[in-house]
């Protein structure tokens, strides 16, 4: 999987303050993949040996989150680019729209962008949209210490129902799995470097929170009677670390082919107002 080709450089704004970034084109890339990319992170977040459907190149259906790692870069470029602190600043939360389904292999152009900042008090949030013709995605980069800038607040975190929810899962994670999940392009050290996960405030390197909220989505599939490469839409904010080997328990809330649900791990709160859609079963 490459990156092959970049159009043009993010226009850098010539004020400073998080505001200034509002409105930023962050530019194009062509990203270009295989089956056999797509195999690998069908297995990296949790699919089968015997799920032939998303791991055999002969019948092989592309999951649309494999998108998410076809898009890192925006995000990535960001940070380098010095809108935020990448030592300290953490992916808050991540929208997902499918399109049209991800052919097997191919060649994507992505346009990113920078659509709003929002001002938390002492952090800001920065809204990062990438798309395409198969997708829209739009990571939100909490970063501390860059508020009160006086921007608008934004939208508030969903809240949460404390009603006994009528479906439960748990979802295992394996102790190999973060290490699995950087080859798809993620490779920040603080998921499989101790050192550089206690500085950024981790006892262990911890899962990627891409990688956690896809793993929900195929048993979630399941158990709405749908298949997770009919995925529509997916949101989720992430609440705390997940750990390479912990268990993922999810409460969710069915309605059809959908689902509101949120998910923890060894008792601590990992994903919240989360939501899911299939495209119903042909």
């Amino acid at each position: 999987m490459n990156t092959t080709s970049r159009s043009r450089d993010p226009q850098v704004p010539a004020e400073s303050g998080p505001d200034a970034w509002i409105g930023c084109e962050l530019g194009s890339r062509t990203a270009s993949y295989d089956e056999r990319d797509a195999i690998l992170y069908a297995l990296a977040v949790g699919a089968r040996a015997t799920d032939l459907d998303l791991v055999f190149e002969e019948r092989l259906r592309v999951l649309p989150t494999f998108a998410l790692t076809l898009a890192q870069w925006a995000p990535d470029l960001l940070g380098s680019a010095g809108a935020f602190d990448t030592s300290t600043a953490v992916h808050g939360a991540q929208h997902l729209e499918v399109r049209s389904p991800l052919p097997r292999s191919g060649e994507l152009t992505l346009q990113a962008s920078v659509p709003n900042v929002w001002d938390k008090g002492a952090a800001a949030i920065f809204d990062i949209r990438v798309e395409c013709e198969h997708f829209v995605a739009t990571w939100s980069i909490f970063a501390p210490g860059c508020g009160g800038f006086g921007g608008e607040r934004g939208p508030s975190a969903p809240k949460g129902d404390d009603a006994a929810p009528p479906l439960t899962l748990q979802v295992p994670t394996r102790t190999d799995q973060a290490a699995l999940y950087r080859l798809l392009g993620d490779r920040h050290h603080m998921h499989i470097d101790p050192d550089a996960a206690r500085a950024a405030g981790q006892p262990a390197p911890f899962m990627h929170g891409l990688c956690s909220l896809a793993a929900v989505t195929l048993p979630m599939a399941d158990a709405l009677g749908c298949h997770p490469a009919d995925l529509r839409r997916l949101d989720g904010r992430f609440a705390g670390p997940v750990f390479p080997g912990d268990v993922l328990d999810v409460r969710a809330a069915p309605k059809g082919h959908s689902a509101s649900f949120g998910v923890s791990a060894g008792g601590r709160p990992a994903i919240t107002g989360a939501t899911v859609t299939f495209d119903a079963p042909a």
